[in-house]
């Protein structure tokens, strides 16, 4: 691993900057009439967004149909770097047909502000069902990933982009920590190996507990909530992020902790985006990642441990991150701790662990769920959120 003055280096050897200067915004935006315009989904706001802050390092763009092909087939870059999830701008073939290569097209978000700026190096045809085969390993359209890709256009623009417009984060401005920050605070605090905890969900016992017992081995945890895009039916980011602060501020050591947002949207590809969770966390500075049960998984499209395997068909050290595999924790009547199967001599009917389903469910009906499962701050936070609101959480 080379030595950075910042820690771990981040993927492919340098962090990535696509933020427009004030002098290329100013540019770009006497430009911004007379450029061809790219309206961005939200998942393609957040990936541009994500690539130029550096945390997609070393991508500079939307993917090219070399690395595109290679990503979707291999696992890895056209130049070998390994890299799991295709990172691509598609559009429809009436958007696409009028633009040119070479010349810079201007992207907007989804309320039509000029956010960023492409500059167009080629526009390829792709294989959807090829793609959701090979990285969501099902061509289902029940499966959430896959409808967002057979949803998209048919044709992919690539090249790199510039960020000209980022707002602070309009529920989370403090926890908006860019990777070139999160590796400064983590040298301030000395820390060399600092674990990242990539979540949706609430944090329940069973995570607090996986995540201690990493933190018992490295300096710090990054805890790294996902509030980009998620599936309806997901709890809201607001609510999670509240459940994470009542956390950090009652049941962990603050001072080694460090709580930031990770602004990707969420593929729900299971064990490919393992491997791209990892590869994010090591350009935020992370050396170690923390990969549980199903990890970014959905329904059944994945056996319980294959978020592990999968970091099996790689070297060590060319992901340069190292993964903390562990089991499905529980409270265990017999040791009266938590626990998993690697600690507890339990039976199943002693242990106590319930599925998010359980706990929406009981929410539902306006039950806590037990202490043994759930810190009572966060149910308590849980269950006034379903109170207020009528969305299923």
């Amino acid at each position: 691993m080379s030595h950075h003055p910042e820690g771990i280096a981040p993927h492919g050897g340098q962090l990535v900057n696509r933020i427009a200067t004030h002098n290329q915004r100013h540019e770009f935006l006497e430009k911004a009439d007379f450029l061809p315009r790219v309206q961005l989904t939200k998942r393609a706001t957040s990936d541009l967004q994500m690539i130029a802050i550096g945390a997609l390092s070393p991508l500079t763009g939307f993917m090219e149909q070399a690395d595109y092909e290679s990503v979707v087939n291999q696992m890895r870059l056209a130049n070998g770097l390994p890299w799991s999830i295709p990172v691509t701008l598609s559009v429809e073939e009436e958007i696409a047909n009028p633009l040119k290569e070479g010349s810079l097209i201007r992207l907007d978000d989804t309320n039509g502000l000029f956010v960023g700026v492409l500059e167009l190096t080629q526009k390829y045809r792709y294989d959807k069902i090829h793609e959701a085969v090979n990285v969501y390993r099902t061509d289902d359209e029940a499966h959430p990933g896959v409808k967002v890709l057979y949803n998209y256009g048919d044709i992919n623009l690539a090249g790199s982009v510039w960020l000209l417009h980022r707002d602070p984060h309009p529920l989370f401005p403090d926890y908006q920590i860019d990777p070139a920050k999160s590796r400064v605070l983590f040298q301030e605090k000395g820390w060399k190996t600092i674990v990242g905890f990539q979540t949706r969900n609430p944090i329940h016992r069973a995570h607090e507990y996986i995540i201690k017992c990493a933190l018992e081995t490295v300096d710090g945890l990054f805890l790294h909530p996902l509030v980009g895009e998620t599936k309806s039916d997901d709890i809201p980011a607001e609510v999670r992020m509240r459940c994470y602060e009542i956390m950090r501020e009652r049941y962990f050591p603050e001072s080694r902790v460090i709580l930031a947002i990770n602004p990707a949207a969420m593929r729900y590809a299971g064990p490919r985006e393992a491997i791209f969770h990892a590869l994010i966390r090591k350009n935020y500075g992370c050396t170690n990642f923390i990969v549980g049960r199903d990890h970014a998984g959905v329904g059944d499209y994945y056996g319980t441990y294959d978020a592990q395997h999968i970091f099996d068909e790689f070297e060590p050290e060319e992901l340069g991150i190292v993964p903390m595999k562990f089991e499905h924790a529980f409270y265990c009547k017999r040791t009266q701790q938590m626990a998993t199967t690697k600690t507890s001599p339990s039976v199943p009917e002693e242990r106590i662990h319930l599925s998010g389903t359980k706990v929406r469910e009981m929410l539902r009906r306006g039950e806590l769920p037990p202490a043994e499962f759930s810190r009572p701050e966060v149910a308590a936070e849980l269950a006034r959120a379903m109170n207020i609101t009528t969305y299923e959480i």
